[in-house]
């Protein structure tokens, strides 16, 4: 039975440890930024090479993948490659024939609001005209109110009182009705004065009427006082999209009929808008089909494509690409260096924290080696590797630092904790205050097993054992509680398997109840099999664990340990709630990789077998039911094959 010693022992961790990067230079200045967009995506060579393609010939893309992982950037950089063209400004004019359906007009780009401001100043003069009439007839009647009373002032006051009335009544009927003149002043709908690249508009989150366009609620809708319908007209995400790039994340999410109609809208080129509530008046108007030739690119994660309308995901295939994102890379020299140019991409961006160090931009990549929770690989969660950076540069600040170093970034990892990170901090300390799971001695039926929470924070979750005599003579019961959901109740079912297997009692006698201490919100996942499979054993043959051991790992029928994930997360939620010593799969050892201030404080013990986690799990005393196992397992292996002499 091998074991390690958090990655090595205290006096290997003394030793200098290997340089991360094979560059040199003093900090992250030295390191030049690519201009284009497309060139800072750091680790999807195969979507960047998609996204060329597709925006040479101006085709519509889903990436699916994991948050952070360079979906939007991909977007935008889309819009920077796609061929040059002529932009255009839209714009809705007045239908004086059929009022509710109004025209529309594209201009080049530009021309659009000279147009308004043209037809503004002669409705304004018009305006002025009629407000200098209406003040010509007020003083006018007001003059004859005095002209028609002299001589009879008794008769003046009300006179004048009822010609002021008539005549402010006029001024302010006047005033506020609409000229023709002022009812044809057209509305820009989409105005791309002034830009010399294809508009890109992230729809994420948009409701119907925001990517679609829509017509306001007009509560004045007679007597001249209501807004004529072409200036009610509001252009969507679709239309400001025109020639150029609609990105929408989480496409899954929107309306089956909202899907439906971006499908139109892709297949035509153009859409009309109308109101989107059917109480409303603008459900009344509906403009002529508006230009809205855009490049989608749709995005999210695996369950979205559950949730897509199936023809518009087919028109993307039929007429796009789908690409899945990965959330790793190689761990390579060469990736490495990627990874330094992205720390200095983010210091650029930022434009408010100081450079790295090289010490520090180590300690970056460090941190992305432990994210991948994968060995030989790089994490490519860049969003959540880029909020380190900002964490790290802020504390720099705050300390006056001009570069930030190893060590700044070591000690913003505790002030960039996740929302997981902390509700698992406060979890453990919950739980020590509370003695819910122990750190010492020795218990039968009780082991403190390991899980982690979005795959980041880990948390030590107690799994005990009971094993009674069962009620029914035929068959006993594996009874399991703590919100299991399909993958844990089927990893209690195979741990029956081994049990039966290699216990040599008649299970049939007993029922085994199985309970996750704490599971309040559900267990998913195997990796609790092995410490299932030690709570059973313990139980039936009253054999103590120690509580100073912690363990992770999955279980085949035949007693293998085989690989789980998150295994640094566990080992670290074992150290900083007090646990010596953590068993985990074999395979998982290269994936370890501690933060400095657990290093060396926590026993990791690799095992690839049942018979090796019961030998390090009891006591000296009891290892015989280790051998027992491990001589049962030996047997098994060295029964020959049929036909063999």
């Amino acid at each position: 039975m091998a074991s390690k010693k958090g990655t090595g022992s205290k006096k290997k961790a003394k030793t200098k440890k290997e340089p991360i990067l094979d560059i040199d230079f003093k900090d992250t200045s030295e390191i030049s930024v690519p201009p284009r967009l497309i060139d800072q995506v750091i680790g999807q060579e195969t979507a960047s090479e998609i996204i060329k393609k597709a925006a040479l010939q101006r085709r519509h893309v889903l990436l699916i993948g994991e948050p952070g992982t360079g979906k939007s950037m991909l977007g935008v950089a889309m819009a920077e490659l796609l061929p040059k063209e002529e932009l255009v400004d839209i714009l809705c004019i007045a239908n004086p024939k059929y009022p509710n359906q109004p025209r529309i007009a594209t201009l080049p780009a530009g021309h659009g609001s000279r147009k308004v401001e043209m037809d503004a100043e002669v409705a304004r003069k018009s305006g002025n005209k009629r407000f200098i009439i209406s003040i010509a007839i007020l003083l006018a009647i007001i003059g004859y109110a005095l002209i028609a009373t002299a001589g009879r002032p008794d008769q003046q006051p009300t006179t004048l009182l009822m010609a002021m009335f008539v005549g402010f009544f006029i001024f302010f009927m006047l005033n506020q009705s609409r000229s023709k003149t002022e009812s044809l002043v057209p509305k820009l709908l989409v105005d791309n004065n002034k830009k010399d690249r294809a508009p890109f508009n992230d729809s994420t989150g948009s409701h119907a009427g925001a990517l679609l366009g829509d017509v306001r609620h007009d509560p004045f809708q007679s007597g001249g006082l209501g807004t004529p319908p072409h200036e009610r007209v509001e252009s969507g995400l679709i239309h400001k999209s025109h020639l150029g790039v609609l990105y929408c994340d989480e496409i899954g999410t929107l309306e089956m009929r909202t899907q439906q109609k971006l499908l139109t809208a892709m297949q035509e080129g153009k859409l009309q808008i109308t109101g989107q509530s059917e109480l409303s008046s603008g459900a009344m108007v509906r403009s002529e089909p508006v230009p809205c030739r855009f490049v989608l690119i749709a995005a999210g994660n695996i369950e979205t494509t559950r949730n897509m309308h199936p023809a518009l995901r087919s028109r993307i295939q039929g007429s796009g690409y789908e690409v899945y994102m990965g959330d790793t890379m190689p761990d390579l020299p060469e990736n490495r260096r990627k990874l330094a140019r992205f720390c200095a991409q983010e210091i650029f961006n930022d434009r408010k924290i100081p450079h790295f160090t090289k010490e520090g931009v180590e300690e970056i990549i460090y941190e992305a080696q432990r994210r991948a929770d994968k060995k030989e690989h790089l994490t490519l969660r860049l969003r959540e590797l880029g909020g380190l950076i900002r964490a790290a540069g802020d504390l720099a600040k705050e300390r006056g630092e001009d570069l930030v170093s190893a060590e700044t970034v070591r000690s913003s990892k505790v002030i960039a904790r996740t929302l997981e990170n902390q509700m698992s901090d406060a979890y453990a300390d919950s739980r020590k205050l509370y003695k819910i799971f122990k750190t010492e001695d020795a218990m039968v039926g009780r082991v403190n097993g390991l899980a982690v929470i979005n795959q980041r924070s880990g948390i030590v979750m107690p799994i005990e054992a009971e094993v009674v005599p069962a009620f029914s003579r035929r068959e006993g019961k594996i009874i399991a509680t703590g919100q299991l959901r399909v993958i844990a109740r089927e990893a209690v079912q195979n741990v029956s398997a081994i049990v039966k297997k290699y216990v040599g009692k008649d299970i049939s006698d007993f029922d085994y109840h199985i309970q996750f201490v704490g599971a309040y919100a559900g267990v998913e996942g195997d990796s609790a099999s092995i410490s299932i499979a030690v709570a059973i054993i313990s139980a039936l043959e009253k054999a103590p664990i120690r509580q100073d051991t912690a363990m992770t790992g999955s279980l085949t029928v035949r007693g293998i340990v085989i690989p789980i994930g998150g295994a640094t997360a566990k080992i670290e939620a074992a150290s900083a709630a007090g646990i010596k010593r953590v068993i985990i799969p074999v395979q998982n050892i290269d994936d370890v990789k501690l933060e400095e201030r657990y290093k060396g404080k926590v026993e990791i013990i690799p095992v690839s077998n049942f018979h090796e986690v019961l030998r390090a799990a009891l006591p000296e005393e009891y290892h015989s039911i280790a051998k027992k196992f491990e001589d049962l397992a030996n047997e098994k292996s060295e029964i020959p094959a049929k036909g063999a002499k």
